[in-house]
């Protein structure tokens, strides 16, 4: 008799998809209103002007322009200008 199940049964072979976080457009790249910059968990990194953040706190461009990130207090920003 076999000591180990079929291969899906097998206790070590859980992974979870994964979710295809992080920067999408970076610094000095164009971005047209709707473009996604960053998609993130929580607000790693915070919207300027002409950036909005959706219900999953991911930044989007609210106008056409170039993408350019900065630091204000301590905290990181994304702005399209």
């Amino acid at each position: 008799m076999a000591h180990t199940k079929a291969q899906r049964a097998v206790k070590g072979n859980r992974d979870s998809i994964s979710k295809r976080l992080g920067i999408k457009l970076y610094g000095g790249q164009k971005a047209i209103a709707g473009n996604i910059i960053v998609r993130q968990r929580g607000t790693k990194v915070n919207a300027g002007a002409g950036v909005m953040v959706a219900r999953d706190h991911t930044l989007m461009s609210l106008i056409e322009g170039t993408v350019e990130f900065f630091k204000k207090q301590g905290k990181q920003y994304v702005k399209v200008v």
